[in-house]
């Protein structure tokens, strides 16, 4: 079983005071990365289809998503120490370390893929100024320059964004001291309006999804309790104001064809329009830098925590005071190199942003379910309402199939694929998480929803199993399995001598067992108990052991040849039917019954019948529920009845077709015609030859030890029999014969 290491015992090497702050760390490559190429180059083509106010709406529809997101990050953010890994560690340690990698992975990805986008974009924009230049060499050569910088140090890359930032500040100032612009001599392709609401609010909201970014700086932050919830947020704000003002100044300055037609419409409409140049240079590489230094910091945590191969183990590696990930650095560059060497990304582009908006999507759901759940443990600085994550959750979820529906389902297949990979692999974080809270949540209130009587529409066996070692009585494990077809509970338990082990030794027997089942594939609770005598134990768990409404309804327990324990074992039988509990008692020998691989089709189980009441409705459901499970598939059910004469036959045959037809559980009628011979021999000479064999059980009354000595004589010349005793409140004619 793969165990992973806890990245959050792996302390930054270097002090607080040599962390980054919160204008530095994490307002600065958010801000750059919300400000980026889509506010360049396509926030006049939104203003031209939509006109202002509907753009304005557009703005605040997907900011208030980001914001929302921001919320639930914040929240996270001050409830947990976060460390090396940004989102991926904020999901692990919420949610689990298999949905921690599942997005952790595709999150990795994504962002080394668009250092490649960002580096392509950088260069197309520059050879559009200098048109003999190689695009190719161009990109290859800035994503090499990004990488050295990022490899030197975080501080110095972050150092490096503020000058791109003053370049962009110019260029939005440079824009509103701008002017009207005469309308376009170019050919416009598009009318204005021809492109609808959501579709221009899908082309612009990744313009608002940068808040990553900063969150992904998280190992590298002084205060990240403080500064991602303050930084985040700030950015968030920042980015809303400028974008609610810049289709303000578009709107006034040119007219909707313009806006359509040149998508570098600001360069015209500046006063100084080279230095928007300079901005949309100045985007593109802030993006590239910010993704070079959060993506290798998501995969030195993946790696750290054991969600990547072991042959990858190395990238967990950290260099410096500062704990950088150089090693990831290098094979992020790699990557990029590669996808930059493609030249097209345009076919997984909108793949890469299902996997940003993926994450942002399970933040929330991660912290709207700590928020709902209450746990102790969780108790953020920052608190935020469960329904408004949710609420962000939905409208990621939403933005998500209005960009692309194809790139949403990929984007969920690829997340699901990693899913599935590492629960196979049995991944075990070292911390806790969500999920137990959560089920402990649906467990509560399924409980107090769940009708105290017992219900003939839903009812299924929910079996406590007297089995001991499961591997010295596998028929009895088995079935149990058989009967319950993984949908009714199954309860494994044992009676230890008291006083025979220790608290810790009962503790590692029942861990023994737990594996044994597992690794068999059978889904059961495990219950060891300590009695003076097995029986005592027993009883003890047919009173005590269940929760509410939930309780087993029917015990399962193989037959006692001991003379000496006949009347305790008879006295517990009647101690279940008092507490209304169905008995089965499987009298058989271990090699009588099929082990776990599944048997031929054709075999058959004979129900010795004696009408719907009491035993008989029990015995029919039972055997429909062996025919119905793998390891009886289609086996024979013969319903055999007894009559006295000839002239009784015909009207039984009659009844008990009718019975059969309207019971819809494929049983055979079978009257056999006494003419004077005892039961006994009816019964050995009919059912030698059957593979199991019901027969109902009287109510334990007076001289029941005697009546079941009695019966054990009687069927010993029978193959493997189950006793039934049916004991609940409840008519099982009616679960077979539902009217409505």
């Amino acid at each position: 079983m793969a165990k992973s290491s806890d990245s959050s015992v792996i302390l930054s090497k270097g002090s607080e005071s040599q962390g980054l702050g919160t204008f530095g760390g994490v307002f600065t490559p958010s801000i750059l990365t919300i400000l980026g190429v889509i506010m360049y180059l396509r926030f006049g083509w939104v203003v031209g289809h939509v006109g202002l106010w509907q753009t304005l709406l557009i703005v605040t529809i997907s900011t208030s998503i980001t914001l929302l997101t921001g919320l639930s990050i914040s929240a996270i953010a001050t409830d947990q120490v976060v460390r090396a890994g940004g989102a991926y560690y904020m999901i692990s340690r919420s949610l689990g370390i298999e949905t921690g990698g599942a997005v952790g992975i595709p999150l990795y990805l994504a962002q080394a893929f668009s250092v490649a986008l960002y580096t392509i974009g950088f260069a197309e924009s520059l050879v559009q100024v200098f048109p003999g230049w190689s695009q190719t060499l161009v990109a290859l050569i800035t994503t090499i320059l990004v990488a050295v910088l990022a490899l030197k140090s975080a501080d110095i890359a972050i150092k490096a964004q503020y000058f791109i930032m003053a370049a962009i500040a110019l260029s939005l100032v440079s824009l509103m001291l701008g002017h009207s612009v005469e309308p376009t001599t170019l050919p416009v392709t598009e009318v204005p309006g021809s492109v609808g609401f959501w579709a221009v609010l899908a082309v612009f909201f990744p313009a608002v999804t940068g808040i990553m970014a900063g969150v992904n700086m998280s190992g590298d932050l002084k205060d990240p309790q403080r500064s991602i919830p303050y930084g985040t947020l700030a950015a968030i704000g920042v980015g809303y104001v400028i974008y609610m003002v810049i289709p303000i100044f578009l709107n006034q300055w040119a007219d909707p064809s313009t806006l359509l037609a040149e998508p570098l419409v600001m360069r015209r409409i500046a006063r100084w329009g080279d230095i928007i140049l300079l901005g949309v240079w100045g985007a593109t590489l802030s993006s590239a830098i910010g993704s070079i230094l959060g993506a290798p910091r998501v995969l030195q945590a993946l790696a750290r925590d054991g969600i990547l191969p072991s042959w990858l183990k190395w990238l967990g590696r950290g260099h410096g005071p500062m704990d950088e990930p150089r090693m990831g650095t290098l094979f992020t560059l790699g990557i990029a190199l590669a996808a930059v060497s493609i030249g097209d990304l345009n076919l997984i582009a909108p793949v890469l942003t299902m996997f940003f908006l993926t994450t942002y999507l399970v933040l929330n759901v991660s912290a709207g379910l700590e928020t709902f759940l209450q746990s102790p443990s969780f108790r953020p600085t920052f608190k935020v309402h469960w329904s408004l994550s949710l609420l962000g959750a939905v409208g990621c979820l939403v933005v998500m199939f209005l960009i692309n529906a194809v790139a949403t389902v990929m984007a969920a297949l690829i997340v699901l694929g990693i899913f599935v990979w590492l629960q196979r692999r049995e991944m075990q974080g070292a911390w806790g998480d969500v999920r137990n809270g959560l089920w402990m949540t649906l467990v509560r209130t399924s409980l107090f929803q769940m009708q105290t009587t017992p219900d003939a529409k839903n009812w299924r066996p929910h079996l406590l199993v007297f089995s001991g070692a499961p591997t010295k009585r596998p028929h009895l494990t088995n079935l149990a399995v058989d009967l319950t077809h993984n949908r009714g509970l199954i309860t494994l338990s044992s009676v230890l001598p008291s006083g025979a082990r220790s608290a810790s030794q009962q503790d590692a027997l029942e861990s023994t067992i737990e594996d044994y089942l597992d690794k068999q594939g059978i889904e059961a609770f495990v219950r060891l108990v300590t009695a003076p005598d097995p029986f005592s134990g027993m009883e003890k768990l047919v009173d005590a052991y269940g929760i509410g409404p939930l309780v087993p309804n029917t015990v399962l327990l193989g037959d006692t040849e001991a003379e000496h324990t006949r009347d305790r074992f008879c006295q517990m039988i009647a101690t279940c039917h008092q507490a209304r509990r169905n008995v089965l008692i499987f009298r058989s020998q271990p090699e009588d019954y099929p082990d776990f691989n599944p048997l031929p089709t054709n075999h058959r189980i004979d129900v010795w019948w004696g009408g719907l009441q009491t035993n008989g409705g029990l015995m029919l459901i039972l055997a429909y529920l062996l025919r119905t499970s793998g390891r009886w598939r289609n086996a024979d059910i013969y319903l055999n009845l007894v009559v006295a004469n000839d002239q009784a036959k015909a009207a039984a045959e009659q009844n008990l077709e009718s019975l059969v037809k309207s019971l819809r559980i494929g049983a055979i009628p079978r009257v056999i015609v006494a003419r004077d011979r005892p039961f006994d021999d009816i019964l050995t000479t009919t059912s030698k030859t059957a593979d199991l064999v019901f027969l109902g059980l009287a109510n334990p009354e007076d001289n029941f030890t005697e009546y079941y000595l009695d019966l054990q004589k009687r069927t010993t010349p029978l193959p493997a029999t189950i006793f039934v005793l049916a004991s609940e409140e409840l008519e099982f004619a009616e679960v077979l014969q539902r009217d409505g």
